[in-house]
């Protein structure tokens, strides 16, 4: 998949592909359609103020379609279902 990579504070973003996650217990793959960019990803990327271990990538308010369910996903979800999301850095 592509995706905007940060590997250094206060450096560009690099476009690049990237190995596709696959769902671990407990979560949803979901194929990004758009990405909103906060303040919190303004401040990632201009200081890293997050703790995440670099590299990673911002951006965790989007929409898309759920792709692929992990074991132990609640119920109401299905593939292929649109919806809005926040997504949380995890080291």
């Amino acid at each position: 998949m592509r995706a905007m990579v940060l590997d250094k504070p206060r450096h560009p973003l690099q476009l690049r592909d990237v190995e596709k996650p696959r769902p671990a217990r407990g979560e949803l793959l979901v194929r990004i359609a758009t990405c909103a960019v906060c303040r919190t990803d303004l401040h990632v990327v201009r200081w890293r103020t997050t703790g995440s271990k670099l590299p990673l990538i911002p951006g965790h308010q989007i929409v898309g379609y759920v792709e692929e369910i992990g074991e132990e996903v609640d119920s109401k979800f299905k593939v292929g279902d649109r919806g809005w999301y926040s997504v949380a850095w995890l080291d």
